[in-house]
């Protein structure tokens, strides 16, 4: 599978300039049929920990509209978080996964109570996995990434590859780092990490926007610019080093030590 992971500086609340930023860097790997795009957390408007006044409505979101159109235009799967007001009157922080034929979400779990998300954002309950050509992705959002038994293999479900997308400011970069690939080596599985670049009101920000083997070994890095990135990924091989190095089959009985 072809993954792109779009690196973007993010326009402050102007999903029309986002998507056109997004069209652009997509020029630089233009995705064939089957690729996987993976754009930021709420890349349509940047990190609107109060969403009053910024978040689209989600029945007539354009940037949705876009993900939509792009992942039926190319055949393909176009994955990212958008900040949006929902029917039952609450806001939420939607990690959006579209393809041609359906349109599946997860609603980030942790919200980020130090810059008061909470405030604001209603959370989600429950980890989601989608498919992909015959991949199985697990879905997160920026703080997801600390809590490693709300995304553990087996607990949340089991998955090939972890789609992260993200706000991480630059001066916590060591743990992105750090914890990007700690994800990806205890379970065994690729990370597909998507961060941005540049300013927004609160933060300063420079991407690290990476794909991870279950090695922990970064196959591709953004630099910081707004730049796309992307690798060629296969399953097979994946499965195979499972089969032979088998630490989730190991580590299988320590799911009923945890309360």
């Amino acid at each position: 599978m072809r993954v792109v992971v779009l690196q973007t500086d993010i326009a402050w609340a102007d999903p029309q300039a986002n998507i056109l930023q997004a069209e652009k860097l997509l020029e630089e790997h233009a995705p064939e049929a089957g690729a996987l795009i993976v754009l930021p957390e709420m890349w349509a408007t940047g990190f609107a920990v109060n969403p009053i006044g910024i978040a689209e409505d989600e029945s007539t979101s354009i940037a949705l509209a876009w993900m939509k159109r792009t992942a039926r235009e190319c055949g393909c799967a176009v994955s990212g978080s958008l900040a949006v007001s929902v029917g039952d009157g609450s806001y939420r922080n939607r990690h959006y996964f579209v393809t041609p034929e359906r349109n599946e979400y997860y609603d980030k779990r942790h919200l980020f109570a130090y810059g008061h998300e909470d405030d604001f954002i209603t959370p989600g309950r429950e980890a989601v996995i989608v498919e992909w050509q015959g991949w199985r992705l697990l879905l997160l959002t920026c703080y997801d990434l600390r809590f490693p038994v709300f995304s553990r293999y087996g607990r949340a479900g089991e998955y090939d590859a972890i789609i992260l997308v993200a706000n991480w400011p630059a001066k916590r970069q060591h743990a992105w780092n750090i914890l990007t690939q700690a994800r990806a080596i205890e379970n065994q599985c690729f990370v597909l990490a998507a961060n941005r670049c540049g300013n927004d009101p609160q933060c300063h920000y420079i991407g690290g926007s990476a794909i991870i083997n279950p090695l922990g070994q970064k196959l591709c890095e953004a630099a910081d610019a707004a730049i796309s990135i992307s690798a060629d990924l296969e399953l097979d091989e994946l499965q195979a080093k499972r089969q032979r190095f088998r630490v989730l089959a190991d580590r299988d009985t320590d799911l009923y030590l945890m309360v």
